[in-house]
C-alpha cells in the first residue's frame, strides 16, 4: 500500500472488550478527519453471521430491513435518500459497510472512516478479503485489568460450576481474543499493528506518533485532548471514583491475592507474551477454571458462526436490541 493510499484507508480497531478500543477510536474522531459513527457497526460479527450470503438477494434485503430499524441505522443520522446506489449493489458485508460510511462522510464533510467493533478481531480474515486496503490496529492491555473490568460488568458468564470465578474466566477470554486477534493480525503483515492501553495512557503524543505513521494521518495527542470527544474527556471506566481515575495497573489494588494467584496461574504465560512482568505471589493457585473447556467452547461458537448456518443461532433475533 503506497502512503497516499494508506491515508485514505479504512481503520479497523480491535481487541478484547474493556481494553481500551473505544479511547483510541475516539481519539482518532476528535481530530475532525474521520466520519463520526457512535456505535459498533458490528457487520462482520453480527450481520454476515445473522443473515449469510449477502451477494443472495433476499438475505441482504432481510439484513437491510433490520439494520434500518436498528441503533445501527440510527447513529449515522442519514435518511435512505442519503444511501447511494453503492449500498443496493453491495454483495458482503464490507461493501455494505464502505457505502454506508461513504454516505456518512460526504454529509459530515469527512474524508475517511475508521470503525470500533472489538470483537471484530475474530474476523480480520474476513475484513481483508472484503476490505483489501483496510489498516487494522488492535488494542492490547494488561489481561488482569481486563478482567477485573469484564466481570464487573457481566461480559463472560462462567459454567456453572465455576459460580465465583468470573475474574478468572474473564481472564481466559481475553486470553482467547487476544490471541486470535494477534494470530490473524500477523497474517495481515503490515496492515496490522499493535498498541498497547497503558502506553496510550501513559505516553500519548509518543503512541499517537506511532499510530499516526501506520494510519498515514498526523496525530497531535493535545489537540485531541483539546476536543475531548467521548471518552477522551469522559472516561468510559467500570470503576466508579472518576476522580482518582488511573486505569494502569488497577489489579494491584483491586484484585485478592488469591484471584491474582489463580490468574497469573491461568494466563501468566500469554501476559509475558504480551510483555506483561508477573507479581510475585504469596498464595498458591487453587481450584483453576479448565481453560482448555473454555477455548473449545468458545472455538466452537466462533466456528459455528463463522462457517455454518448454525452460526445464526448465535446471532438470532432481530437487531431491535442493537
Amino acid at each position: 500500500m503506497n502512503p497516499t493510499a494508506r491515508s485514505n484507508a479504512p481503520v479497523f480497531i480491535v481487541g478484547s472488550p474493556r481494553s481500551g478500543t473505544t479511547l483510541l477510536y475516539h481519539m482518532l474522531l476528535s481530530t475532525g478527519v474521520f466520519v463520526v459513527y457512535r456505535t459498533e457497526s458490528q457487520v462482520f460479527n453480527l450481520l454476515e453471521p445473522r443473515f449469510g450470503d449477502l451477494s443472495n438477494r433476499s438475505n441482504f434485503d432481510r439484513m437491510f430491513r433490520g439494520w434500518k430499524n436498528s441503533r445501527l441505522f440510527r447513529e449515522t443520522n442519514l435518511n435512505e435518500g442519503d444511501l447511494s446506489a453503492a449500498v443496493d449493489k453491495s454483495q458482503n458485508g464490507g461493501e455494505f459497510l464502505r457505502a454506508v460510511m461513504e454516505a456518512m462522510a460526504q454529509r459530515q464533510g469527512k474524508s475517511r472512516f475508521a470503525e470500533c467493533t472489538p470483537e471484530h478481531g475474530l474476523y480480520l480474515h474476513r475484513i481483508k478479503q472484503t476490505l483489501p486496503d483496510a489498516l487494522v490496529i488492535h488494542v492490547i492491555r494488561d489481561g488482569r485489568d481486563v478482567a477485573l473490568s469484564m466481570a464487573r460488568q457481566g461480559w463472560i458468564a462462567p459454567l456453572a460450576w465455576d459460580r465465583g470465578k468470573e475474574i478468572e474466566v474473564a481472564a481466559l477470554y481475553w486470553e482467547w481474543i487476544a490471541g486470535k486477534a494477534r494470530e490473524s493480525g500477523r497474517a495481515l503483515g503490515g496492515h496490522y499493528f499493535e498498541v498497547r492501553f497503558e502506553s496510550l495512557v501513559r505516553r500519548g503524543q509518543e503512541t499517537l506518533n506511532a499510530v499516526g505513521k501506520f494510519i498515514g494521518q498526523p496525530l497531535d495527542y493535545d489537540a485531541i485532548r483539546k476536543v475531548g470527544s467521548g471518552s477522551v474527556s469522559r472516561p468510559n471506566t467500570s470503576f466508579a471514583d472518576a476522580e482518582k481515575f488511573d486505569p494502569v495497573a488497577r489489579w494491584k489494588d483491586a484484585m485478592s491475592a488469591q484471584t491474582l494467584a489463580n490468574v497469573q496461574a491461568l494466563i501468566g504465560q500469554t501476559l509475558r507474551s504480551f510483555a506483561y512482568q508477573l507479581a510475585d505471589v504469596s498464595e498458591s493457585a487453587r481450584r483453576l477454571p479448565a481453560r482448555d473447556l473454555y477455548r473449545r467452547y468458545w472455538d466452537t461458537k466462533l466456528f459455528l458462526k463463522q462457517r455454518t448456518s448454525a452460526g445464526r443461532l448465535f446471532a438470532s433475533g432481530d437487531l431491535s436490541w442493537v
